[in-house]
Formats: structure tokens, sequence, C-alpha cells
């Protein structure tokens, strides 16, 4: 079985959009889908430096336009079960057929504007935990007022909240695990965002869905929704419910997938999966970041695909 990922923020690179631009039509299609995002996708995927990229604002509608150019160059019809962590959930429901491609950067244009918001309210971040043991980590996080914002698997866990109490589980982490201050903007995946999901439901509200052709899993507890309007009711609570990618892992697991396709900009999902899914029967991942991947990936998904009926 097939799976194919879509990855989230902190996953983009500069210029990683360039080699795509020279595909038939991948100009206008950025150029279009720019417009409905608000920002300009075909700058921030080539010339713009890392530290415009890094923009919550602009950064998510860019992932889920990457993810959208990749994915039409798939026979993603083929693909067993489809998942994406965060902001990638978007480009994951497009690819089933959920979700428009156009409502899906119009809902990450909004959905990146209102969380930028939501950051500047006060002063807030997330540190990534590697080690130690997970209900410990989890205990040591919530003696400190914080959330469990990503359990990403693989001995990572994000921690977020105020600034002031991340300082302080910094200097007292639990036992064998390291804290690693993230360069982002604010906490996602908490309370905090409480703004942002009331945004984003308004406009959700009035977004035409269609039940997804494909397993498609969701972040918050890693099972398969059938409903297209529950993945967007999902999509939406998101925004302050932390993500369940362990989750999401255990059910590719269980399902007996036996290759990944990672969408670009790829290699963070993929780890993970390497890292969780190892030993007798790891799959087999292909990493979607250039054109030049895409004989792969076909191979791939010819090898593993789903059997049409």
């Amino acid at each position: 079985m097939l799976a194919v990922l879509s990855p989230g923020q902190g996953s983009q690179k500069p210029g990683f959009l360039t080699p795509w631009l020279e595909l038939a039509g991948a100009r206008d299609r950025l150029t279009a889908w720019s417009a409905l995002a608000g920002v300009d996708l075909v700058h921030l995927g080539t010339d713009a430096d890392a530290e415009e990229i890094k923009d919550t604002a602009r950064t998510q509608p860019l992932l889920v336009a990457a993810a959208l150019l990749a994915a039409a160059q798939l026979p993603l019809e083929r693909a067993g079960v489809i998942a994406g962590h965060s902001v990638g959930e978007l480009g994951a429901a497009a690819a089933p057929g959920v979700l428009t491609p156009e409502d899906a950067i119009t809902l990450a244009g909004v959905r990146g504007r209102e969380m930028a918001a939501a950051c500047a309210l006060e002063p807030t971040g997330m540190s990534a935990v590697l080690g130690g043991d997970p209900d410990e980590v989890i205990a040591t996080i919530e003696k400190h007022g914080l959330h469990a914002a990503n359990r990403n698997g693989a001995g990572q866990i994000v921690a977020a909240g105020a600034v002031d109490a991340l300082a302080e589980f910094k200097a007292a982490p639990p036992a064998k695990a390291r804290v690693i201050p993230l360069a982002v903007a604010g906490a996602f995946h908490t309370p905090y965002m409480a703004p942002a999901e009331t945004a984003l439901a308004v406009v959700a509200k009035n977004t035409a869905v269609t039940d997804p052709a494909r397993t498609l899993l969701s972040n918050l507890d890693g099972t398969a929704v059938a409903s297209g309007r529950e993945m967007l009711d999902r999509l939406v609570r998101q925004i302050t419910a932390g993500v369940r990618w362990d989750l999401c892992m255990g059910t590719l697991k269980d399902l007996g997938v036996t290759a990944v396709i990672e969408l670009p900009p790829a290699g963070t999902l993929a780890g993970l999966v390497k890292r969780e899914l190892k030993g007798d029967g790891a799959p087999e991942i292909v990493t979607l970041n250039t054109p030049d991947d895409l004989p792969a990936a076909r191979d791939l998904i010819a090898r593993h695909a789903t059997p049409q009926h």
C-alpha cells in the first residue's frame, strides 16, 4: 500500500519551487493561486530568502501550493492513504478531492494570516523536546503550564506556550531529554490560536467539500475520516489542537503501508517515518523535491499502488 504525505511549516527552503516552474502551466497556476492566497507565491518560492518565507502568513499558502503543484504530476488516485502534517493537511485534503486546489489555497491564506495575527497578541513560542520518557515529557510540559503542540513520534515532542514558561521548562528539562527552542512566531496548535480558529471557521463554513475518494488521515487522532465536512471541521479545530503525527504513523503501520512519497518540500516527514517504521517491512520512501524525482515517484506508485477496479 502506498502512502502520500504532505509536509508542514518548517520544511520550506529558499528557492525550493524554482525547478517546478519549468513545468508547463506551473507559473500560471501559481500566479492564479497567489491572488487567492494574498501573497506572491512565485516570488516566495523562487527569490525570497529564508527570513521572508519563515513568515507564517507567507509560509502556509506556499507549502500548500508546493504540494498541489507536485501532486498534479502524479496519479494519486492510486494512492492507498494520504496524510498531511499541520498545514500540510490542506494539501492532503485536496489530493483526494475533499477540497478543490483553489479552496485549499484560499483556506491556507486565511489560516496563515490569522495565525500570524494571533501570534502577535502575546509573546509565545515552541521548543522541540528530543528523547526522554514520553509520559514524563508530557507531564513536565503540562506542569509548566505548556501544551504538547506536536507529538511527532520517533522521540520528538514539541512544547508550546508562553515564552517565560518555555524558558523555565528549558532550565529544568525532563530526564534524558534535550530542549531546543524553535524559530517560530508563536504557540501553534494551542489555545493561544483561538482567534485564528474562529476566523477560519467562518470561511470554512461556506466552503464546498466532497467526501474523500481515498483513505485520508486526521492529525487530531490519526484516524481515517470518511466525511469531507468532518475533515474540514477537523482542519479548523486543528489550529488549537495538538498534532498527533505519532498516531498517524501508527495508522500507516497498521494499514501495512509498503511505500511512502513525501510531497515537496520533502524530507522532514520521511525522516520521521524512517525512524519510526524501521526494521522488517520498513516502507520504501521517495522524497519528491524536484521534477527530477517524478520518475522515481511514478515507479513507486506503479509497484505499490492500490489496485484499481
